[in-house]
């Protein structure tokens, strides 16, 4: 009877460690096909980062003669808003005299209506030529501010949220680089380069232009000592 049971026993664990063994290669199989899906999902999301990158610089260089021009009152262009822009900007921007605006097109954003009292949808307007557009944003730049009948007008590039959004982090330490003196530029799409100690330097974001000046600082501090 034990010889038998002791038959039975050996013949069980025989086949509980088939069924290990097998389970085993099976688990090695799923981890095996699961490692090839991670590298390939990280694959396709890296191809799909590459392509939004160019659809939206696409869609940046598409819009590259547009400015944004904000704070208008609604209605005030009264249906004809590319006559009003080229009456109203030269002055209000004080170009030089005879400065002709070529504007392709002009129209309010696709917002809904504001209701009164809210802040007026902005005018999106489209330049024929690229360097004039330039002008205007030079010139808009050179102005503490802009006043037209009592009204604050703002003027902005024309890109996407996101790229503006990228820009715009850079606010703060351009302030900071023009209090210092400091010959600096943003460059398309969001790159700040700074000349100084007569090296021209770049940076993608704003965190490595103050680490940049701190190190500077530290470093006139040490030669002074």
């Amino acid at each position: 009877t034990i010889s038998a049971t002791l038959g039975e026993l050996k013949d069980l664990m025989s086949a509980l460690n088939h069924c290990v063994a097998s389970a085993e290669q099976q688990v090695s199989n799923v981890e095996d096909a699961q490692q090839g899906l991670s590298c390939e999902v990280t694959e396709l999301r890296k191809q799909i980062l590459d392509l939004r990158s160019k659809v939206d610089d696409q869609e940046n260089r598409a819009q590259r003669n547009n400015i944004c021009l904000v704070g208008f009152p609604e209605g005030v262009e009264r249906g004809r808003p590319i006559r009003f822009l080229q009456e109203t900007l030269p002055e209000l921007l004080k170009l030089p005299s005879g400065t002709a605006l070529e504007v392709e097109r002009a129209h309010r954003s696709l917002a809904p209506k504001p209701a009164e009292g809210q802040r007026p949808c902005p005018f999106i307007v489209r330049f024929l030529h690229y360097p004039v557009r330039e002008q205007v944003l030079t010139a808009a730049r050179s102005l503490d501010t802009l006043e037209w009948n009592g009204s604050r007008i703002l003027v902005f590039p024309d890109l996407l949220r996101d790229l503006m959004e990228r820009r715009w982090r850079f606010m703060t330490i351009k302030k900071a680089l023009r209090e210092k003196g400091l010959k600096h530029g943003l460059f398309y799409l969001a790159t700040l380069k700074l000349t100084c100690d007569s090296e021209t330097r770049s940076f993608m974001e704003p965190q490595a232009v103050e680490e940049f000046l701190q190190r500077r600082e530290e470093s006139r501090v040490l030669l002074k000592g």
